[in-house]
């Protein structure tokens, strides 16, 4: 892991870093991107709205996958349900007060909860569960990029002032 990490160090392959890191972020591993973009905009400030943008994208991307993939554990469930349906000892489904409460707000906002996927700790696991609720495809990922895109601006920004003001 290490020799993929040197080979992708900042700034010898800048961009291309941060959409990686970002895209990677953004799937239930718990990795923050929002660093590797300040660092090259912080080496480079000509590239912030490009690395904001890559950024954006690559964690947006990453959301769509977890998206298909909350979709794709909602089929597999289904279809071990469907077979264990037919095993007369196979106990019921119960589901959870929390799974619940969490299944009503997202369907009482749909898609426009994606806009909370920007969010740590919850956001990712969010982006899932909409696919698993098969919530509409194309307005979550759209929602996911703005809520991510701010996200990014805010943060980077921030960082840069910060940075400004450390340094200074």
């Amino acid at each position: 892991m290490n020799l993929v990490l040197q080979w992708l160090a900042l700034p010898e392959f800048g961009l291309s870093t941060v959409f990686l890191v970002s895209l990677i972020s953004a799937t239930l591993l718990p990795l923050g991107s929002e660093p590797a973009v300040a660092g090259l905009v912080q080496l480079n400030p000509d590239l912030f709205w490009p690395a904001i943008l890559v950024a954006t994208a690559g964690n947006t991307l990453g959301g769509a996958i977890s998206w298909w993939m909350g979709l794709g554990a909602h089929k597999a469930v289904n279809a071990a349900r469907a077979r264990r349906h037919h095993d007369a000892r196979a106990p019921a489904h119960v589901q959870s007060r929390w799974h619940r409460l969490a299944r009503y707000w997202l369907r009482r906002f749909g898609a426009k909860a994606c806009l909370l996927s920007w969010l740590p700790i919850v956001g990712d696991p969010l982006c899932a569960v909409a696919g698993w609720l098969r919530l509409p495809f194309w307005p979550c990922v759209a929602y996911m990029a703005v809520g991510k895109f701010a996200r990014y601006v805010l943060m980077t920004a921030g960082l840069q002032h910060v940075l400004a003001q450390w340094m200074g």
